[in-house]
């Protein structure tokens, strides 16, 4: 089978027309083998190619997958494979088991025609979804849609007097937006110093978007998609007390705890993508509200290192997906 292969870290994807076609992985057995529609470029997958996961190579990327099944039709993986044996697999949060195997980041994922899942149970049906629009969903989508879930009940019980602030308004904070918007009252601004990030915030529905916010501005809710120390210090500059700060980004960022330290009564948490009952929800949401499904650029599969390397500039505007059945290349989706 054709599949986009990392080899070393830091050095570019190689094509392998003909890589061995998937099998359980280590330790695992059983399983089955889903053909491959869609894959969409996330940033987690520029982490494993710089090899900040400490993924070994040789390793098929890719985690926001879109496929057939001959029984169930077109569906998305969930690709956070739990052990199925501790607190976290139990409690349905899988995602944050000590023990998991996530598809394309310590395992081979979808950047090939077929890929490896363990269980029908990390088959999603699409429900009739474009499975090149919905596949960033898998990953993008549902993390973003966590991380606005860990305020929602806040800003619902402020009303229209509800305040927002979504730092970073690339695939991520898109989403959020649209999320926040649908689900809430509150007054939602973004922070991002692209400017055509920022219009794009306010095309999706932001009342306001700036570098940086106004000296002493505060929000309810602050959630944060880079997470450098500077955002994450703007973060805990501008959340208001009884407030929600959210850190989504991997940029390593922290800034002090303590009593004093913090606005009081102000609740921190370290977001991670979201658990397989949210993306039943987050499907279903997408299913009913069309708006959710943010356009995408569409680029085959040989050209998955061109994807990595606009994505790393910041030349994407918004989410790219590769195309693994090569029928719908150069296409813009929307």
């Amino acid at each position: 089978m054709r599949a986009m292969v990392l080899e070393q870290h830091r050095q570019p994807l190689v094509l392998r027309p003909d890589r061995s076609h998937p099998s359980a992985p280590t330790g695992r057995s059983g399983g089955l083998v889903l053909d491959v529609t869609a894959c969409g470029v996330c940033h987690s997958d520029l982490h494993v190619a710089d090899g900040d996961f400490g993924s070994p190579p040789p390793i098929v990327l890719g985690h926001e997958i879109t496929g057939v099944h001959d029984q169930l039709g077109p569906v998305m993986v969930y690709a956070p494979w739990g052990c199925g044996n501790c607190r976290q697999c139990a409690e349905g949060e899988e995602m944050i088991c000590s023990d998991s195997m996530e598809a394309g980041l310590f395992t081979d994922g979808g950047y090939a025609d077929q890929v490896w899942v363990p269980d029908l149970r990390y088959l999603e049906p699409l429900g009739g979804l474009d499975p090149f629009t919905s596949a960033p969903l898998a990953c993008g989508g549902l993390t973003a849609y966590r991380a606005v879930l860990h305020g929602v009940d806040r800003l619902r019980e402020l009303g229209s007097n509800g305040r927002v602030l979504v730092i970073g308004a690339g695939g991520l904070g898109q989403y959020a937006i649209r999320f926040l918007r649908l689900m809430t009252d509150a007054t939602v601004s973004a922070m991002d110093l692209a400017a055509a990030k920022r219009q794009t915030a306010v095309a999706l529905g932001a009342e306001a978007a700036f570098e940086k916010p106004d000296e002493g501005q505060l929000f309810d809710v602050v959630i944060d998609f880079v997470g450098v120390d500077t955002t994450v210090a703007a973060a805990a500059n501008h959340v208001a007390k009884r407030g929600v700060l959210a850190v989504v980004g991997l940029g390593g960022g922290t800034t002090p705890f303590g009593f004093g330290a913090v606005p009081l009564e102000t609740t921190f948490v370290a977001s991670v993508w979201g658990n397989r009952a949210q993306l039943t929800e987050l499907l279903d949401l997408a299913g009913r509200e069309p708006s959710v499904l943010l356009g995408v650029e569409v680029m085959p599969l040989d050209q998955a290192q061109e994807a990595h390397e606009r994505l790393r500039s910041g030349q994407a505007s918004g989410r790219i997906v590769l195309d693994i059945t090569g029928r719908s290349v150069g296409d813009q989706r929307s």
